[in-house]
């Protein structure tokens, strides 16, 4: 798969830290001026900082991915002050289950609600919001980030390193954000649109606690190449598709 050239603005939803603020700055480097969507404004200065300092161009928005409202009003100001979008990266996701209390009962439907709130309708508003941008851009892109843990082939499959692994909410709601991947990229197959689902591997961030800070293997700003990769797809990259740094991943 090879990259698109001259690539435009991109907005990366909780970009201010992990792996979105290393998706951000790996975006920066391959020439997008990058946008940080992030809830707390404080941490988003930061971030913006630490990027320019980088020599990456870059600014921020205050973005509640939970809040329609605020939706809303991130993508009028991308459109007033850039005048474009020709990425969206659907960074921002939680893991609730990782809490000891939180797993007690692993079908309590608020922790269900309080998931697909963020991983999956978060997607789906923040996705609505800048739609118009992307379908005028001339290489608009669409990058879900989900998981391996979202894979029902994966789930099923015992010789899989993801069997073993029961977080129900977590597990649907990248199952479902798959799903949102498929459909999208369906409807907007009259486009130059391409919409794709990446999983970037067990990654060393806060997601999960500091647990999964000490366990996981994979650096953020390694596990940051495939989501450029996916944002960064020329024309004849695949649209509707879900792969991982060693390619296709199955469904």
């Amino acid at each position: 798969m090879t990259t698109m050239t001259n690539p435009g603005v991109a907005l990366v939803t909780g970009g201010n830290r992990g792996l979105g603020l290393a998706t951000a700055r790996r975006l920066g480097q391959e020439g997008l001026t990058v946008v940080i969507g992030a809830r707390d404004p404080d941490r988003a200065r930061a971030a913006v900082t630490q990027l320019r300092t980088a020599g990456v161009w870059a600014s921020a928005v205050p973005l509640d991915v939970d809040d329609a409202t605020s939706t809303t009003a991130a993508a009028e100001r991308i459109r007033r002050e850039h005048g474009r979008l020709d990425v969206l990266v659907n960074n921002a996701g939680i893991l609730p289950e990782a809490t000891a209390t939180d797993a007690a009962d692993p079908l309590d439907p608020d922790l269900f609600l309080r998931t697909f709130r963020t991983n999956v309708l978060g997607a789906v508003g923040v996705t609505q919001a800048v739609l118009p941008l992307l379908v005028r851009s001339d290489r608009g892109r669409v990058v879900n980030v989900s998981s391996r843990m979202g894979s029902l082939s994966d789930q099923l499959d015992p010789a899989s390193p993801y069997h073993s692994l029961v977080v129900p909410a977590y597990q649907a709601s990248k199952a479902a954000l798959n799903g949102l991947t498929v459909a999208l990229a369906k409807r907007l197959a009259g486009t130059r649109v391409k919409v794709n689902s990446v999983c970037p591997g067990w990654v060393r961030t806060d997601l999960g606690g500091p647990e999964n800070r000490a366990a996981a293997p994979t650096p953020a700003e390694e596990a940051a190449e495939v989501v450029v990769r996916a944002a960064l797809l020329d024309d004849t990259g695949p649209s509707g598709s879900f792969f991982d740094a060693a390619g296709p991943v199955p469904w």
